[in-house]
C-alpha cells in the first residue's frame, strides 16, 4: 500500500522532526523533572523501583509512610520483605518489589557504604534495578546525559516518527534518540516525551486535539491504524 500524506508531513526530514519537537518543549516546558516525590537519592531509587508497571500517582500515595519508616538504606536493610510489603502492597507486584527493595538496600549497605552508586555498571547490579531504572537515576539523581525508555517514551518516539520501526526494543529506541538529541538535553527530553505520552499521546484515545505535533503525526498517513 502506498501511503499519502497530508500537508505539513511530506518531505519532513528526521532532523527537522527532532528540531520541531525539541524547540516546542524548550519553550513550553523549560523546567521539567520526575513527578515522583522523594527526599534523597536512596528514596528516589526506591520510588523508581516501585513505579515499574505502576503510576507515579499511586507510588506517591504510599511512599510518605514508607520513607518515614525506612528513610535510608540502613533502616530498610534491617527489615524483612514481609514488613516492607505492608507499606507497598497497593502497588503492582508488591511481593517481588518488597523483596527487591530489601535486597537492594542490603547490597547498598554491604557494597557501597549505604550510598547509591553513580555508575551504570554498578547500578544494574542492584536487585530490582534494570537499565531503565539505572538511566532514570543517571538523569534525575546525578544530572547525567541519559535516556530512560519506558512505555510512554517508546510509544511517543514511534508515533512522532523520531525512530524507525526497526527500533523495536527499548535499547534500540534509547540509542536512536541519543544519536539525534543533544546530550545536554537528553534528560529533559526523556521527561518531555514521557509527559507527552502520559497526558496527551496516550496509549488509548490519544488527545490529538491538544497535540502540537498533529501536522506530522503518522496518523495523518492514509491507511494509518493510529486514530
Amino acid at each position: 500500500m502506498v501511503f499519502q500524506t497530508k500537508p505539513g508531513m511530506a518531505g519532513m526530514r528526521k532532523k527537522e522532526r527532532y528540531n520541531r519537537v525539541i524547540r516546542y518543549f524548550q519553550n513550553e516546558m523549560p523546567r521539567v523533572s520526575t513527578e515522583l516525590e522523594y527526599g534523597s537519592v536512596f528514596q528516589l531509587l526506591v520510588a523508581v523501583i516501585l513505579s515499574a508497571k505502576c503510576t507515579d500517582k499511586r507510588v506517591n500515595m504510599i511512599t510518605p509512610a514508607l520513607f518515614e519508616r525506612y528513610p535510608d538504606a540502613k533502616s530498610m536493610s534491617d527489615a524483612e520483605p514481609d514488613e516492607v510489603y505492608e507499606y507497598v502492597k497497593s502497588v503492582s507486584y508488591p511481593n517481588s518489589k518488597s523483596r527487591h527493595l530489601v535486597a537492594m538496600s542490603r547490597m547498598l549497605v554491604s557494597d557501597f557504604g549505604g550510598d547509591v552508586p553513580h555508575e551504570m555498571n554498578e547500578l544494574i547490579k542492584l536487585p530490582g534495578v534494570g537499565r531503565k531504572t539505572a538511566n532514570v537515576m543517571q538523569a534525575v539523581a546525578f544530572g547525567r546525559s541519559a535516556m530512560p525508555v519506558d512505555t510512554h517514551v517508546f510509544r511517543v518516539s514511534h508515533r512522532l516518527g523520531l525512530v524507525p520501526k526497526s527500533c523495536n526494543t527499548p535499547l534500540k529506541v534509547e540509542r536512536e534518540l541519543m544519536k539525534n538529541i543533544p546530550h545536554e538535553l537528553a534528560a529533559d527530553a526523556h521527561h518531555w516525551l514521557l509527559l507527552h505520552g502520559r497526558y496527551v499521546c496516550t496509549s488509548r484515545a490519544p488527545r490529538c486535539g491538544k497535540c502540537p505535533f498533529d501536522t506530522f503525526c503518522p496518523k495523518n498517513l492514509d491507511g494509518s491504524k493510529l486514530v
